[in-house]
């Protein structure tokens, strides 16, 4: 016998063997619940692929082995995962030819498209809980003015005016391009900016968002790839989700996007569009310097890049920023704006400026989705640019928001929170969290308390904002929002 052996009595002999037993099992176990893990992940890989219909109804799944190579486990791990999908009803086993997509899918989910986020940093996160929350909810995390801020009074002296309006103006379907002399006026304007757009290069959509689907529909295709800032918009995210494009984003500076970045970002990927505010920049608040605008519009004509110039905020700015559309001449620049941020977003009106040849496709398009155009809403954007209100409205809003940004980043200073520029209007202010701090874990702390915040990654495609967070000072004179934020700044509730 071995050595030593003997030197064990009976009963530490079984005892040995019982915990080697014991131990044999929890090893199995360990190697049963890592399995379960892997077989767990891979039937969530192949959800995720039909649920974003990157694999269509009848589509053919990849095989075996070639998935066992992709997700890094076995063969027998895949074949599992395909059997409980199978059992599920998800997908169908056709022998001799391999595994398929049943015939029926769940309605798309965008949220299950790309890589599944904490809820609290997913791009739908902050609208969803800013546009469903209730009056006793603060949203400085939200993107709009509040609603005692806009024109009220003339938009019901509008109001009233229309109802006096012709049968055709309240009952009818309105012209794809929009309302003529309402396009005649935002010629003018854009005039006023150094861009050059006739009367019939602009189209009237229901809002800014609306003009970006219209042409994302128009120039990429599922699987195309389209650049975007980081950050950015966490809409811009959203919008291109659903149109099921690869998006890479390009780090923004104080000026514009990271040049070298960019025109790398052109070589390796290859996009078809970029999508971007030159000016009041959301969520930074920065703007296009005239070197960056012209370096990037000369990288844009070497690659054959479209670009999208989101310009909304234009009318908060106290000196206008370079634009795009203005160097280009709306070559390969198409550009947009809106009245949802200004004057009312109940009042859904906003329009495109590009060439003549994509308008008339556009036009199409517009048939397509939305038939007409809506010339309720054009009338009175119409009247109330007319008679002086606008202007009016809008130099008080700047003076408004000036006064606001100086109150709200003392407030926020005083919290240790730091903005990254000090831009030069608007409505926001892109900060970063003292050392230690995770944005996304104070928002779930100050949704506690009714406080809807807008953290970084949000507007990361990169995830790399986690510090950050983005005030809307119109939304941020309540105090019970500092003290909020303070108390979930340090974990209490």
């Amino acid at each position: 016998m071995p050595d030593g052996f003997l030197r064990h009595s009976p009963l530490q002999f079984r005892q040995t063997v019982m915990i080697t037993k014991a131990v044999r099992m929890l090893i199995a176990n360990k190697i049963d619940i890592e399995a379960g893990t892997r077989v767990g992940r891979v039937m969530t890989a192949i959800r995720q692929r039909i649920t974003g219909r990157t694999l269509a109804p009848g589509a053919k799944l990849p095989s075996i082995r070639g998935f066992a190579k992709i997700m890094a486990v076995s063969t027998s791990t895949v074949v599992e995962a395909y059997d409980r999908l199978t059992a599920e009803g998800l997908i169908q086993s056709r022998p001799g030819s391999g595994f398929f997509v049943a015939g029926h899918l769940p309605p798309l989910a965008l949220a299950e498209i790309g890589p599944r986020l904490d809820r609290a940093i997913d791009p739908f996160w902050v609208s969803r809980q800013s546009l469903e929350a209730g009056d006793e909810t603060l949203k400085p995390g939200c993107g709009w003015l509040p609603a005692a801020w806009m024109p009220q009074a003339e938009l019901r002296r509008s109001l009233r005016q229309l109802t006096r309006a012709e049968d055709a103006t309240l009952a009818d379907y309105g012209t794809p391009l929009g309302l003529l002399a309402l396009r005649q006026h935002l010629s003018r304007r854009l005039a006023d900016r150094g861009i050059q757009s006739s009367a019939d290069q602009i189209m009237l959509t229901e809002s800014g968002t609306q003009a970006i689907d219209l042409l994302c529909r128009f120039l990429i295709e599922p699987g195309d790839t389209v650049l975007v800032d980081d950050p950015c918009y966490f809409n811009f995210l959203a919008l291109l989700r659903a149109h099921r494009v690869k998006v890479v984003g390009v780090p923004y500076t104080p000026t514009g996007p990271d040049m070298e970045l960019f025109a790398a970002a052109l070589v390796e990927h290859r996009p078809r569009l970029y999508i971007t505010n030159s000016a009041l920049h959301n969520p930074t608040g920065a703007a296009f310097s005239p070197v960056t605008a012209h370096r990037l519009l000369k990288h844009a004509e070497q690659s054959g890049l479209t670009i999208i110039e989101d310009d909304i905020f234009s009318d908060f700015e106290p000196e206008p920023a370079p634009r795009l559309s203005a160097f280009d001449g709306l070559d390969r620049v198409i550009h947009i704006g809106s009245f949802s941020k200004t004057l009312s977003a109940a009042v859904r009106c906003g329009f495109i400026a590009a060439r003549r040849d994509w308008i008339d496709g556009l036009i199409d398009l517009k048939i397509a989705t939305s038939f007409g155009g809506n010339p309720v809403s054009a009338e009175l954007v119409l009247s109330i640019l007319k008679d002086g209100t606008y202007r009016k409205h809008i130099n008080g809003l700047r003076d408004r928001l000036s006064r606001s940004m100086g109150e709200a980043n003392r407030k926020l200073q005083s919290l240790g929170i730091k903005p990254w520029i000090e831009p030069r209007g608007g409505m926001f202010l892109w900060c970063m969290l003292p050392e230690g701090l995770d944005a996304a874990h104070v928002a779930r702390q100050a949704l506690a308390e009714n406080v809807v915040l807008a953290p970084g990654n949000v507007f990361s495609v990169s995830q790399t904002a986690a510090r950050f967070m983005r005030f809307n000072v119109a939304q941020s004179s309540d105090p019970r929002i500092f003290a909020a934020l303070e108390r979930a700044m340090h974990g209490e509730s």
